[in-house]
């Protein structure tokens, strides 16, 4: 999105414009906006002594005609900047504050009165809520400054409890507007942070669905055909009973498995998986070379091994048209080679993607693709074994594909 901050969203700067889009979007429905709008309004009855010692000041008429006036159009700015401002552009605020403090001083300069600029802490207050704060604390004391060096000019007496207020307000609201843009900021983040966890259990239920649904829906897609030929052409019942039992059990299987995988609480066996892969290898008609164990992979591996296997074996049920699948095993590595056409082109599908994902969560890789004398390839390595003691064996050759 445009104008959007490259900061991180839990450090606040002085440098940055207020966010005050919480007002506006809590789940009170701007509630709080409307409190402090009006808690804040009310502090304008302070004005209202400040109108009376202008309209007896014996001036000219007219100046304090327009004391007045300037003086009644500085309330009514400051209670529609407090409820406009925060959610208006930054040139809107910018203007809305150059507004305020030409108002507030007005009086002052009408009158050639600098006791006057007291009445500007409202100016600054709506600064220090529309501008960077740095900016706003800057126009805070350049007031208090002026309102030295005018007092120092005019009679020669500084009253320094007029100047003390003004600072005063300056500092005291600076900290505290500093600390509310500090909380919005952590609420963004918060919200930020649960909407991140809601989208990877989005992903990881997805991911994980495609991988059991996908292997059990190949897999008795397979068998449900092999039954139905056995009925057609051989008319073994026996083993098309036999075939339809054992599909009855996939079936059970693969619910029990939706079920755990929405519970979290699904776990991947790589021998369970070796075992499936060859019921389902031999219902395809596929001749499949296959490791008798598994015991020889690192044990935090087998589970993320366990899924490749999965994956790859119901690409060859799928896309392959293979007449021969291999596995092979070792410490840290798992591939899966057969003799078909392979997926079709050449971008990973959403099953071999997740097999990326989940290799990279074990700092492990995948790699897959055409075999130099026909056929699919993929292997999966772990992250790399730490170095082996110097009198440790040497690994005997072709334990490790090339």
């Amino acid at each position: 999105m445009a104008g959007v901050s490259k900061r991180r969203p839990d450090r606040f700067s002085a440098r940055q414009w207020p966010d005050w889009s919480f007002w506006a979007t809590g789940e009170d429905g701007g509630r709080s906006r409307k409190i402090i709008v009006v808690a804040n309004s009310v502090s304008l009855l302070l004005l209202i002594p400040r109108a009376t010692e202008i309209a007896d000041s014996g001036r000219n008429t007219w100046l304090i005609g327009a004391a007045l006036a300037a003086l009644a159009c500085y309330g009514v700015g400051y209670s529609a900047a407090l409820w406009r401002g925060p959610v208006a552009s930054r040139r809107s605020r910018g203007a809305a504050v150059a507004v305020m403090f030409a108002l507030g001083a007005a009086p002052a300069l009408l009158l050639g009165t600098p006791d006057y600029l007291t009445d500007m802490t409202y100016a600054v207050v709506i600064g220090l809520m529309l501008l960077p704060l740095r900016c706003s604390w800057l126009l805070g004391f350049a007031v208090a400054l002026l309102q030295v060096v005018w007092m120092r000019l005019g009679d020669g007496r500084v009253r320094w409890g007029e100047v003390a207020l003004l600072v005063g307000v300056t500092a005291v609201l600076g900290t505290v507007f500093a600390l509310t843009f500090t909380i919005g900021h952590l609420r963004a983040a918060r919200e930020q942070v649960r909407s991140l966890a809601v989208a990877r259990e989005r992903e990881r239920v997805a991911r994980d669905l495609h991988d059991v649904l996908g292997h059990s829906l190949s897999t008795m897609t397979v068998k449900l055909g092999l039954a139905r030929r056995v009925l057609e052409h051989s008319g073994d019942v026996d083993r098309a009973v036999a075939e339809i039992r054992e599909l009855e059990s996939l079936s059970r299987q693969a619910l029990s498995d939706v079920r755990a995988t929405v519970s979290d609480y699904r776990t991947v066996s790589l021998a369970a998986e070796i075992a499936g892969a060859r019921v389902a290898l031999r219902a395809a008609g596929v001749r499949a070379e296959l490791p008798t164990a598994a015991d020889n992979v690192t044990p935090e591996l087998q589970a993320v091994f366990g899924y490749v296997v999965r994956e790859a074996v119901t690409n060859v049920l799928r896309h392959s048209a293979a007449e021969q699948c291999g596995i092979r095993l070792g410490r840290d590595w798992v591939e899966i080679t057969d003799d078909g056409t392979g997926p079709s082109g050449t971008v990973a599908g959403h099953g071999l993607t997740g097999l990326t994902e989940r290799l990279a969560a074990v700092s492990g890789t995948l790699t897959h693709g055409e075999r130099p004398g026909g056929g699919f390839r993929v292997l999966a390595r772990g992250p790399a074994p730490a170095a082996r003691p110097a009198t440790a064996p040497a690994p005997s050759a072709g334990e490790e594909p090339a």
